[in-house]
Order: structure tokens, then C-alpha cells, then sequence
């Protein structure tokens, strides 16, 4: 009695909106099926929902566009503290070239030429904003940094601002030496004390010089100031030697443009990232391995990879941390040479020992910086150390094992699965992390080299 009830009970909430006549005219559906059918709709307009109401949280290219003036502050009498009313001006990140404020490369192709114009949003974190573009009829990416700021009235409907002195510094008066020891310094705290970041002062002077007329103006050392606080900025700039890193091309005030990569993940194809975590990883793994480049190809971008933790790993200008290991942050250019997409996933040694300084913890997992770069506790102190538990070789050979296994050559597949297994034991202890690294790094490299020089992949 009770289940005819139930049944009927779902038979007026599906049939309801159909008149009598038409539902006589369906005896053969079955009740669950059109409780699928519904649920499927359901489904689908959440998920459309869900999407384009994240959307304007996440793009907000015209907050790029836009430099707060100036803020005045109001103290309001009568009041215990101070209550503060802010006014704020807004203006046009090309009234701020117009004025001389800033400076770039690019800033007359996108105020006066009207050749770069942004185009699709790319965007992962309302505070980071990325956007493809068309510069000069050749796609581009566009990137810049918004920083949240602080609400007065606390709504939620408060609209983004751009950080209040965003082009403060340098100061008017500051001489060129001065400006070199402010570059210097910020290095110095940034990357640590190399002997090779008076180069790198050189190499970002040039860049910051537009005229190339040898010396800076204010407008161009205020932009490439402000474009150093953006730490995939200057990790860009500093790793763009060996090619692994987006080319960068041009900027205007603390908007910068780097090439396009053909392909972001090293998979061409991949579940919705609302379906991942309802998916099993062995059907993911399967879409994946349906979706990859031929093993020959793979081989190429593995090399390019290990080459990248190569140039990182006590590098030029120190030592970094690749602290989100994955496929959506590692791509590759038509040629299917390695390129490193998530930069915003890479941090230097510095940013991670100033972290974990004097860090209270419990377990490892208390000494987490970004999402997988974890450290020891030290149970006793209740202290985080300074060692990073897994180094990123470890960690980048995790991924080469589901990359390269598949479809590996067999005479190739025992001695490759050997290696790979070696290799994500290696641990990040300062006694293993010279001689041990490199062996097994190289030893990757010239099995993989081997196999695919001489053809036409190599």
C-alpha cells in the first residue's frame, strides 16, 4: 500500500505540468526514466549555473584595466576609533600612461595603436587575472595581479580594487644607484644572496628600459617595480634563458604579455574539473591515455621536464620548489618541447624557509606550503624544519610514471619502470640532494635520449 502510494507520489511530481489527455498518451515511459531525464536536467542547469556565476568572481579584465588614484580618508567626529569613508577616483590604466606615470613596451600598442586586445578569460583566482589576447594579429597571453582591497562597508557586492599604491615607489628623487640597490635588495630577499643577481639587476634594468636610451625614467622604474611583486613576473624573467618558461614580450605598467602555449596540460583531453572527483582514476586514466601525444613525443616533453627540474635545482639564481605537482600546469609548444605553464605553482627556496621559520606544527602536514611542498616536524620543538620532505624530482617522476609507461616501447618498458621507481623514493635531505639527484636525473635523461635520437622525433 505504502510503495503504490510513493509511486503515485512521483508519478504528480513528474507529471504535473503535462495535462491528463497527454499523460494517457504515455503509458510505456517508465517513471525511472523520466526521473532520470529530470535529474539529468537538473544537473545540467546547476552545473550551467555554477559556471557563470563563478565567472564574474574570476574575470575581471576590467579591474585589470583600471589603477585606483587616489584615496581620501575622512575621519567621522563623534565616534569611538575612526571610521573612515574612502573616495576613490578611478582611472584608466591609459590615462596613467597618457600622465606619465607608468610605463612599457606595450602600453602604446594598447592605448594608442589599439593592436593588443583581450579576448578569452583564462582565469583560476579572482586575484590573479589571465586572458588571451590578439597582439599585432598573433595571439598572445595577458596577465596581471588584483589585489583584494579592504571593504568599508563590508558588502559583498563591493567591487574589486587594484592595490591603493600599486606605483609608489620608487619615490621622485631617486637616483639610479639607489633604484639598483632597491632591485638588488628585493632580490636578495627574494631569490637569496647569488652571485649572479647584480646580472639580473642588469637584465631587468634593460628590460625596464623602453627608450633604451640607458637610463630609466620614473614612469619605467615604477612599472617594473610594481611588476616584480608578481612572483610568476620575476620567475619568468629569471628562468627564461633555457626556453622552458612563456617568452615574455612586452608590458605596460604592471600588465605584462607572453607568448601563447599550444598546449597547457601534457593531455589533450581531460574530464571537467566538477567531474574529477566523481570519476574513478582509472577511467581519468584511461581518457588520458587515449588523449596523449605518440610515446616517441612523450619521451621529448618528458626530457624537456627533467631538463627544467635540471635548471631549477640550484640554478642560476638559486633554488625552487615546484609546490603543485600536476598535468594542468605543465605543457608543451608544437614542437613538443616542454613548457611550464603554472609558475604561480613554483616558489623559491627563500619564500619557503621564511614559511616555515618558526612554524608551530603537529604533524608534517602543519608545514605545507602551497599544496604539496611539506616538511618535516620536528615533534619535540613542535617546529617545522627547513627541509622539504619530497624534492621536486621525486615528485615530477610520480607523473612521468602514468605520462611515459603507457604505451612504452617493450624492450625499453622493465629498465624505464625501474628507473622511474628509484626515482620517486629520492627524498629532499640535503645529504642526498647533490651527487644522488643528478645520477638519477641524468640516468633518465640518456635512456629516454637514446631511444628516440636519431629519428625523426629527436
Amino acid at each position: 500500500m505504502r510503495r503504490g502510494r510513493r509511486r503515485r507520489l512521483v508519478q504528480l511530481v513528474l507529471f504535473c505540468p503535462l495535462s491528463g489527455a497527454l499523460q494517457r498518451r504515455l503509458p510505456g515511459i517508465k517513471v525511472k526514466y523520466l526521473f532520470l531525464a529530470w535529474l539529468g536536467i537538473f544537473v545540467g542547469s546547476w552545473v550551467v549555473y555554477m559556471h557563470y556565476s563563478s565567472y564574474s568572481e574570476l574575470c575581471r579584465g576590467h579591474v585589470c584595466r583600471m589603477i585606483i588614484g587616489f584615496v581620501i580618508c575622512l575621519c567621522v567626529p563623534g565616534l569611538k576609533g575612526q571610521a573612515m569613508r574612502l573616495q576613490i577616483t578611478v582611472l584608466s590604466i591609459c590615462d596613467q600612461y597618457n600622465k606619465g606615470i607608468i610605463s612599457g613596451s606595450s602600453c602604446k600598442d594598447l592605448c594608442e595603436d589599439h593592436t593588443l586586445a583581450f579576448q578569452q578569460c583564462l582565469s583560476s583566482s579572482p586575484t590573479h587575472q589571465v586572458y588571451s589576447g590578439l597582439w599585432k594579429e598573433k595571439e598572445v597571453i595577458i596577465k596581471c595581479g588584483v589585489s583584494e582591497a579592504l571593504k568599508v562597508d563590508s558588502s559583498p557586492d563591493s567591487a574589486p580594487r587594484r592595490e591603493v599604491v600599486l606605483f609608489d615607489k620608487p619615490t621622485r628623487g631617486t637616483s639610479m644607484d639607489e633604484f639598483r640597490d632597491m632591485l638588488f635588495n628585493f632580490l636578495k630577499s627574494s631569490l637569496g644572496d647569488q652571485p649572479s643577481l647584480a646580472a639580473l639587476v642588469d637584465k631587468i634594468i634593460a628590460v625596464a628600459d623602453v627608450s633604451q636610451d640607458g637610463k630609466l625614467s620614473l614612469a619605467e622604474a615604477k612599472s617594473m617595480w610594481a611588476l616584480l611583486q608578481q612572483n610568476d613576473f620575476l620567475l619568468t624573467l629569471s628562468l627564461q634563458e633555457k626556453g622552458h618558461t612563456s617568452k615574455l614580450l612586452g608590458s605596460c605598467g604592471d600588465l605584462y604579455i607572453t607568448e601563447k602555449i599550444a598546449h597547457t596540460s601534457f593531455y589533450s583531453m581531460d574530464a571537467p574539473p566538477f567531474l574529477q572527483p566523481l570519476l574513478p582514476s582509472a577511467i581519468q586514466r584511461v581518457i588520458h591515455q587515449w588523449f596523449s601525444p605518440a610515446w616517441p613525443r612523450r619521451a621529448k616533453i618528458a626530457i624537456g621536464l627533467l631538463e627544467f627540474v635540471e635548471e631549477i635545482f640550484h640554478g642560476t639564481y638559486g633554488n625552487f620548489y615546484i609546490c603543485e605537482t600536476g598535468f594542468r600546469n605543465m605543457g608543451y609548444n608544437k614542437k613538443y618541447d616542454f613548457k611550464i605553464v603554472g609558475l604561480r605553482k613554483v616558489a623559491t627556496e627563500m619564500t619557503i624557509r621564511q614559511f616555515l621559520k618558526g612554524r608551530h606544527c603537529e604533524q608534517n602536514i602543519d608545514c605545507t606550503y602551497g599544496k604539496d611542498c611539506v616538511a618535516p616536524c620536528d615533534k619535540l620543538m613542535k617546529l617545522c624544519k627547513s627541509d622539504v620532505v619530497q624534492p621536486n624530482l621525486a615528485k615530477v617522476c610520480g607523473l612521468l610514471q602514468e605520462f611515459l609507461l603507457h604505451g612504452v616501447p617493450p624492450d625499453l618498458r622493465d629498465e624505464l619502470e625501474k628507473q622511474l621507481k628509484t626515482c620517486t623514493t629520492l627524498s629532499g635531505l640535503a645529504s642526498q640532494m647533490e651527487v644522488h639527484h643528478s645520477l638519477v636525473l641524468n640516468s633518465l635523461k640518456t635512456l629516454l635520449w637514446k631511444k628516440i635520437s636519431n629519428t625523426k622525433y629527436s
